[in-house]
């Protein structure tokens, strides 16, 4: 009996490491076995600091919630009288010696606020905005094998008061870390968009690559909901040490329109190839549907009229907190869709990723907003301050606004 266990956990270690080889990415969570400390502690940045004092926690974590309610917490009424102030996070970990050679990013779904991140001692950069999602790459500063590595991750919520609704504090958002070879597609490097008429659908797809060798190829392939092939399309990517751009169109024929009453999704699954080899992997799900606004006639989905009967979202979760938590959103959906609703208007900044998830697959459209302030301001702390330098970054500086 012990030798068949043992037979057949090396079939699935083996598969396992097959099948991470023939998608060329890794994508793993990233939220356990954080220390935090609630205060400022500036030499926390440093790899050799002394952190076994500090508490032991899983993210997401919203040190707001945790606190006392009080009427002279700087966070006002707005804030639920809750305490916000300046929190560290410290993780320690390893990176295997098989991810030399590759590059290996850390994704930030979200952090409230003034976040500033560092690797070994190396500040990796810094992101005012609580709300966006953000990715920073380790690669050059990585130690492999059994060398320790100590990313630490300072938030700045002190000043206040800085939103007119409670925020909450801290990574109260997953983490994940990503590792793809050295020619792969970027995060958020795919935008697909369609075209729909009474016989089909042409998807449209364009897609960026980070190009780091010759003679490799661009596969985009839409599956139906159950995984099953409709169509694909081959391009040729090329030059060497370049960031390519390729657009590519594919035919659906008689399509599954997405509605709030039937989600239907497709998605488009992204293989650049070396030959047969798959070099990296990158899926995009996609809803197939048509919709338009009429001065007279109103909105309509699919050709058919229809009443928006929406609602504004904010992102926390009342007495939970702001922390992520996919049951509880799914829940609030859940009696939300059992009202009547049909929309939801992220007030008044990007939600997680996994409740545009929810909403794709639950049938919700949606109003995605981007920021709440932009030029004036509504609080002394708020986002206007930091909305002319850093509404275009995508990186860790306001002057990186381009990959």
């Amino acid at each position: 009996m012990r030798l068949k266990f043992l037979s057949v956990l090396a079939v699935l270690m083996f598969s396992l490491a097959v099948a991470y080889a023939q998608t060329g990415r890794k994508v793993e969570s990233f939220n356990s076995n954080w220390r935090f400390y609630l205060g400022d502690e500036n030499n926390a940045k440093y790899a050799d600091y002394n952190d076994s004092e500090w508490r032991q926690l899983t993210v997401p974590h919203d040190w707001s919630i945790e606190g006392k309610f009080d009427e002279k917490n700087p966070t006002g009424q707005a804030g639920g009288g809750l305490p916000a102030g300046i929190g560290w996070y410290r993780k320690t970990f390893t990176v295997p010696q098989t991810a030399q050679g590759k590059n290996v990013f850390i994704d930030f779904d979200g952090v409230y606020c003034n976040s500033e991140v560092w690797i070994n001692g190396h500040s990796l950069g810094k992101r005012p905005n609580g709300y966006i999602s953000f990715q920073y790459d380790l690669t050059p500063y990585l130690n492999y094998g059994a060398q320790k590595n100590v990313i630490a991750v300072k938030v700045d919520n002190s000043a206040q008061p800085n939103s007119r609704w409670y925020s909450g504090s801290g990574i109260y958002r997953n983490v994940w870390l990503t590792t793809t070879s050295k020619s792969y597609i970027p995060q958020w490097g795919t935008f697909v968009t369609a075209q729909v008429n009474a016989a089909n659908a042409i998807v449209h797809m364009q897609t960026q690559v980070v190009v780091k060798q010759k003679g490799l190829h661009l596969k985009a392939s839409v599956l139906t909901q159950s995984g099953q092939l409709v169509n694909s399309i081959t391009t040729a990517l090329d030059g060497n040490d370049s960031l390519a751009t390729i657009n590519q169109n594919i035919i659906v024929g008689q399509p599954k329109l997405w509605s709030v009453d039937n989600p239907y999704l497709y998605k488009v699954v992204f293989q650049v190839l070396s030959g047969k080899q798959v070099i990296d992997k990158y899926v995009t799900p996609i809803g197939i549907r048509s919709f338009n606004f009429d001065a007279d006639k109103g909105f309509s989905l699919n050709g058919e009229r229809m009443k928006i009967k929406g609602v504004c979202m904010h992102h926390d979760l009342g007495a939970l907190g702001a922390a992520v938590n996919v049951r509880a959103m799914e829940r609030q959906l859940e009696i939300l869709k059992a009202m009547g609703c049909n929309a939801i208007r992220t007030s008044h900044n990007p939600p997680a990723p996994e409740y545009l998830g929810l909403c794709d697959r639950m049938g919700f459209i949606v109003m995605d907003e981007a920021f709440d302030m932009w030029a004036k301001k509504k609080n002394k702390q708020d986002y206007y301050q930091y909305f002319p330098a850093w509404h275009k970054a995508r990186f860790g500086r306001p002057d990186q606004a381009r990959p």
